[in-house]
C-alpha cells in the first residue's frame, strides 16, 4: 500500500543499485519495527539495538570511507536512508545529528580522530554536536562557551542547549570561543568532548516531541589537545562548510515524515467511509492529496539534486539551494501532517492513531538547523535582496 501512491514513481530516477537499497529497507522496516519496539523508545526515539542492526548491515556507515570500517557510499545514498528510515519510522533518531558530525570529521579530521571516532560510528555508535546556547540560537556567532590552553589541553566552561541526542552519543563536538577577533564569527573552534570527562554533565529537556534533546554544563572541563577538530579558529568556516550537508539531511528526514503522513491519510481516506462511501471520494478531500502528492514529488527531486551536487563537490558551498530543500521539506512535513490530523478528524488527533505523533515530529522540523525564517533570509540573500 506505502509504495503504491503516486509519489513513490520519482524511485524510477534511482540506479537498480538504489532502488534495491530502498526496497531492503523498507523490507527491514516492516520486519523490525513493532508496535511493541517503537513504544520501547516513545522518550527518544532511538533504538540502540536497531543502529547496530544497521550497522552490521553497512547501512549505518554509508558516508564513512571503507578504511575506517565505512561502506564507503555516497551523501545520496545517506539522503535515500534517511528518507526511508522517517517513512518506515525506524526508531534510529540520533542517525541524522551522527551524519552531521561524521561529515565534520570527514572534512576535518585527522587519521587519529576519523580511526577512533568514525570506527565507532561504524559500529553503531552515536556522535553529537552542540552549537546553540541559552543566548544564542539562530544567532551561533554570539556565543559564549569559551575554550583556552592549560599545560597542552584545553579547559571548556559554558553551557548548551538543544544538543540533540548527546545523552546517547559517545562524544559531542563542542563549538566554542577559544580566541578574540574583530567580528564574533571569529575566534571559533569545534573541540570533541568525550562524555566521561570529568565537569560534563548532560540534562534532559522535556518537548513536545520527547526527551530527544539536552542542555550541557561544562565546568572546567580538560580535554587533551588532539580534541581540536581541524584549525583552531577555523570554526565559524567549517561550519559553513557543513551546511549543505546539515540541511539536506534535515530535509531528507523531513520528506520521510511528511510521505508516512500522507501515506496513512491516504490509507485512511480509502477506508473510512461516511455519507455511504469512503471519504477519499469526495473532492475536497481529492484536491488535498492531490495537491500534497505533488508537493511531494516537488520535494523528492529538489532533495536529491541537492544531495547529487553535493556528491559532485563536497566542498562546494549551496546555500540556495540546500536552504531551499530545509523550507520546503519541513514545512511540507507539518503541512502534510496538520492535513491528515483534517482528514482523519477525531481518529487523528486521538493517541491511538499515529497521525498526532507525526505532527509533534514536524512542528519542530522548522525550528532546528535554522528556522524556515532563517532559511528564507537566506535565500533572499542569495537573490541578491
Amino acid at each position: 500500500m506505502l509504495d503504491a501512491t503516486l509519489t513513490r514513481n520519482a524511485d524510477l530516477a534511482l540506479t537498480d543499485e538504489q532502488q534495491h537499497f530502498v526496497g531492503a529497507l523498507r523490507d527491514f522496516a516492516s520486519r523490525e519495527v513493532t508496535t511493541e519496539l517503537r513504544e520501547s523508545v516513545a522518550r527518544d526515539h532511538h533504538s540502540g539495538e536497531v543502529a547496530r542492526k544497521l550497522a552490521d548491515l553497512g547501512w549505518w556507515s554509508l558516508t564513512i570511507d571503507e578504511e575506517y570500517g565505512g561502506s564507503g557510499g555516497t551523501f545520496s545514498d545517506a539522503a535515500l536512508f534517511l528518507e526511508e528510515v522517517a517513512r518506515g519510522q525506524i526508531p534510529v533518531g540520533a542517525y541524522g545529528v551522527t551524519l552531521i558530525v561524521v561529515g565534520a570529521l570527514n572534512r576535518f579530521g585527522t587519521d587519529e580522530q576519523k580511526r577512533e571516532l568514525l570506527g565507532s560510528v561504524a559500529r553503531g555508535g552515536v556522535l553529537a554536536i552542540a552549537m546553540s546556547e541559552p543566548e544564542a540560537g539562530s544567532d551561533v556567532g554570539s556565543l559564549t562557551t569559551r575554550a583556552r590552553r592549560d599545560d597542552g589541553d584545553w579547559v571548556l566552561n559554558g553551557a548548551k542547549m538543544w544538543c540533540s541526542y548527546a545523552h546517547r552519543a559517545t562524544h559531542t563536538l563542542i563549538v566554542c570561543r577559544s580566541g578574540e577577533g574583530s567580528e564574533k564569527h571569529e575566534g571559533l573552534s569545534m573541540i570533541f568532548v568525550p562524555h566521561d570527562a570529568e565537569g560534563f554533565t548532560i540534562t534532559p529537556i522535556k518537548t513536545l516531541g520527547g526527551e530527544e534533546t539536552n542542555e550541557l554544563h561544562l565546568d572546567n572541563v580538560r580535554v587533551p589537545d588532539s580534541a581540536l577538530l581541524g584549525a583552531e579558529g577555523n570554526g565559524w568556516t567549517q561550519l559553513m562548510a557543513g551546511l549543505n550537508n546539515e540541511r539536506v539531511i534535515l530535509a531528507a528526514s523531513a520528506l520521510g515524515l511528511a510521505q508516512r503522513a500522507f501515506d496513512d491519510a491516504l490509507a485512511y481516506a480509502k477506508e473510512r467511509k461516511q455519507f455511504g462511501r469512503p471519504i477519499g471520494g469526495f473532492q475536497a478531500i481529492q484536491h488535498k492529496f492531490a495537491e500534497l502528492a505533488t508537493a511531494l514529488a516537488q520535494a523528492r527531486l529538489l532533495v536529491r539534486f541537492v544531495a547529487r551536487l553535493t556528491d559532485e563537490d563536497p566542498m562546494r558551498m549551496l546555500p540556495q539551494e540546500a536552504s531551499m530543500a530545509k523550507l520546503a521539506c519541513t514545512e511540507l512535513a507539518k503541512r502534510c501532517a496538520l492535513e491528515g490530523m483534517q482528514i482523519m478528524g477525531g481518529y487523528g488527533y486521538a493517541t491511538e492513531y499515529p497521525m498526532e505523533r507525526h505532527l509533534r515530529a514536524a512542528v519542530v522540523t522548522t525550528i532546528y538547523g535554522g528556522t524556515s525564517e532563517i532559511q528564507k533570509s537566506i535565500i533572499a540573500k542569495t537573490l541578491g535582496l
